[in-house]
């Protein structure tokens, strides 16, 4: 079992920059892929990105190509997403995501799932 909890969000100008945790609980975190999605109100959950279990492979969405960088830290057992350049498309609630199975990651079938964090662009 894993538990993951995400912080970081907040209220960010066009331009502006946030960087995401998501801390994990649990057993071996280091044989998981995590991942990141996001919801936007009226829309459906979107991949962002994703990180292989040993931190060799990355994996992001045309939109954030670029502007975002996905990391991990192994012996925190946290991920993180770095997010420059932010837009106002950018707003959504985002979560965190981790599975064994890299695919089902970046499909949105992971087994566990953070309860999320807002993130918003605006002036």
């Amino acid at each position: 079992q894993v538990h993951l909890v995400e912080s970081g969000g907040g209220l960010v100008q066009p331009g502006g920059s946030l960087r995401l945790s998501c801390a994990a609980s649990g057993r071996a975190f280091s044989s998981y892929n995590m991942g990141w999605f996001r919801q936007a109100p009226g829309k459906e959950r979107e991949f962002v990105a994703a990180i292989s279990y040993d931190g060799v492979n990355t994996y992001y969405a045309d939109s954030v190509k670029g502007r975002f960088t996905i990391s991990r830290d192994d012996a925190k057992n946290t991920v993180y997403m770095q997010m420059n350049t932010l837009k106002p498309e950018d707003t959504a609630v985002y979560y965190c995501a981790g599975d064994a199975n890299g695919a089902y990651v970046i499909r949105g079938l992971s087994d566990y799932w953070g309860q999320g964090t807002q993130v918003t662009i605006s002036s």
